[in-house]
């Protein structure tokens, strides 16, 4: 527990502070301790996280990987992309049969064929391997194209690179990368073999088992998965299973879960028919059986007992890619509605001058525009070497899937009747895009998983305060910053971290609704932080809203930090961009404010209790509990 700050410390340091005002800063502040390891990284010093979301949990403004936009590509690049993208445009305009692919359930193989011709299963493998050499924001804009035509291929092809051979190109030792990534984008499909029956969201709970053989050459491994996007034709899979591991600390024995790369032809592996889903038909999803498949020990994948950081490494570098994908699903769906708003004439007008069809016009510009900004923000940044985006790439995964479902949504109610028919193929669109929410992390974990890391990082800060008054005369510095800050917040001279220098004069003022509500924000983690202690991971109504407000958050900062770029560079799109900005941070920061709100607001924690009671009654019950009203007597 934090201690209070004595008027004997405060002599003894020789400083006059407002010592009323820093005793009730510290003196109620439970230890943070969230997750496991929180004390370990406070103690010892750590390379700092240029993350802006991470930063934002402490209430500071971290810039670097928000401004500028990032410009990566070189003249050679973006003609190299060019280059690939007018084929593989003319292939999906030509070719590729969306409609035939989700009837038939499976991509053809002469289609199939054709895509190995164009380079495309081998996207950013090095071009000495047999690839392209694409890098982040390359592959990104590869991904908007595909997403546009067709989301069932691109689950096909993004589940072979994105994350079936991913950990390869990641963790592989040149060896496996010789012989494997040669494979990978020339012939054989690869898949990623993580989910089981047992586990889905919870990964380390999974029950698949691999064991060293008596002369210590092959692991044998048996188990199961469900659900794996190319399953049934994969050759190379990356996959996942516990592994029994001498701790060195305490010689016990302790299951860890291990990577290895396993191919089909090593004997044991076997699929069982594909899943018949409600979307993304054409990609093959399957059940994949391990019957004592010995496995060299030359194909684990990052090291023994290293599985759970690989297989999180691998989903945290692909997920930009998903709303890079989406984006251009988003651009379908709004070409088809808006070229019917403009034609369709109702009452004696064109439905593109009511209201009612302008507001849902706009805001599917907006969830297009952002997701767009957060996707080509976070892959610049990846290319420029930032080690830092996991949290803004879990954010754009839950940004991009909600986004893109609202457009298709009120892409299908602007065309009303017409929308719901299978020809116009935004049907289609809209049962591809469900998946999107629940696989690769759900959103509802993912959220999770933002605000509690978090809240981990901003602990962490909090517990080094606390070892500091272990020692001040050693800590001044960062004792009395901390306290400078929390006296002029109680006496209300504090203001927010200015983002003026950062943006377009013209932006300024938006600017400065982000830079409110991201000190808000600082003070909020800190103050549920002081009340929850480390039970705030059991404090879900509270850790979600903290995660939708950190989303509109940075949403914003993405948008602001685009449209500012496009006025620097005079482009012809920069004054709508700047529009488009304003009103969505308008918008997002709204939303922000309300939900930081929500978090210690005395009739919010009473509404979230309600919600819970009636949850956990409903569930007694199995379902409905109140009668229909024609029984009610």
């Amino acid at each position: 527990m934090f201690r209070p700050v004595t008027v004997s410390l405060l002599k003894y340091n020789r400083i006059n502070f407002q010592k009323i005002a820093l005793q009730q800063c510290f003196a109620t502040a439970a230890e943070p301790k969230v997750i496991q390891k929180t004390e370990k990284s406070a103690e010892k010093p750590t390379e700092h996280n240029f993350s802006f979301t991470m930063n934002m949990f402490r209430g500071q403004l971290e810039s670097k990987e928000a401004f500028p936009f990032p410009d990566v590509l070189t003249e050679e690049q973006r003609e190299t992309l060019h280059m690939l993208m007018d084929p593989v445009e003319r292939y999906f305009e030509e070719v590729n049969d969306p409609f035939k692919n989700d009837a038939e359930e499976k991509v053809p193989d002469n289609v199939v064929k054709g895509f190995w011709e164009l380079g495309v299963f081998g996207l950013q493998a090095p071009i000495e391997l047999g690839g392209l050499g694409l890098n982040n924001t390359q592959y990104a804009r590869f991904g908007e194209v595909v997403g546009k035509y067709d989301l069932g291929v691109g689950i096909f092809l993004g589940a072979h690179q994105s994350i079936g051979w991913k950990g390869i190109l990641l963790y592989g030792t040149p060896e496996q990368k010789e012989k494997y990534l040669t494979r990978v984008t020339s012939k054989d499909i690869a898949a990623f073999c993580l989910t089981e029956p047992s586990s889905g969201s919870d990964a380390g709970s999974i029950k698949t088992r691999a064991t060293l053989s008596p002369d210590g050459k092959h692991y044998i491994l048996n188990g199961s998965k469900i659900w794996i996007s190319n399953g049934g034709i994969a050759e190379i899979m990356t996959v996942f299973a516990q592994t029994p591991i001498q701790d060195p600390k305490t010689g016990q024995t302790v299951d860890k879960v291990t990577a290895f790369i396993v191919e089909r032809s090593f004997g044991g592996v076997t699929s069982g028919p594909p899943e018949r889903k409600m979307g993304i038909k054409c990609s093959n999803t399957a059940e994949v059986y391990f019957d004592n498949v010995p496995v060299p020990v030359e194909n684990v994948l990052g090291g023994v007992g290293n599985g759970f950081k690989v297989a999180m490494n691998i989903l945290n570098n692909g997920r930009f890619g998903m709303a890079a994908t989406l984006a251009g699903t988003m651009k379908t769906c709004m070409k088809k509605a808006v070229e019917f708003a403009t034609n369709r004439v109702q009452f004696g007008k064109k439905i593109d001058s009511f209201g009612a069809i302008q507001e849902k016009i706009a805001r599917m510009a907006l969830l297009q525009y952002v997701t767009e900004s957060v996707a080509y923000l976070i892959a610049g940044n990846m290319d420029s070497g930032s080690k830092h985006y996991h949290l803004e790439a879990a954010i754009s995964k839950c940004f991009a899937s909600e986004a893109a479902w609202n457009v298709c949504d009120e892409s299908i109610q602007i065309m009303g009747g017409m929308g719901y028919m299978k020809d116009t193929g935004l049907e289609r669109i809209m049962r591809d895009l469900r998946i999107f929410r629940i696989f690769e992390g759900t959103n509802d974990i993912l959220r999770l998983f933002v605000a509690l890391t978090g809240i981990q990082y901003a602990g962490a800060h909090l517990k080094e305060l606390q070892n500091a008054f272990k020692n001040p005369t050693a800590n001044l510095g960062l004792i009395f910053g901390e306290a400078s800050k929390r006296v002029v917040r109680t006496v209300g001279l504090s203001s927010p971290p200015s983002m003026d220098h950062l943006v377009h004069k013209d932006l300024i003022s938006s600017a400065s609704v982000i830079a409110k509500n991201l000190d808000l924000f600082g003070q909020t983690v800190e103050s549920t932080l002081i009340k929850y202690g480390k039970g705030i991971v059991n404090e879900q109504f509270i850790l979600n809203r903290l995660a939708n407000a950190a989303i509109d958050i940075y949403t914003s900062t993405a948008a602001i930090s685009r449209a500012s770029y496009s006025a620097s560079k005079n482009l012809e799109s920069a004054d709508f961009e700047k529009l488009l900005a304003q009103t969505w941070i308008f918008e997002a920061n709204e939303r922000a404010a309300s939900n930081l709100k929500a978090v210690s607001s005395g009739k919010h924690l009473d509404y979230f209790s309600k919600l819970s009671q009636i949850s956990k009654k409903i569930c007694e019950n199995q379902g409905v509990v109140q009668k229909n009203p024609t029984d009610a007597l």
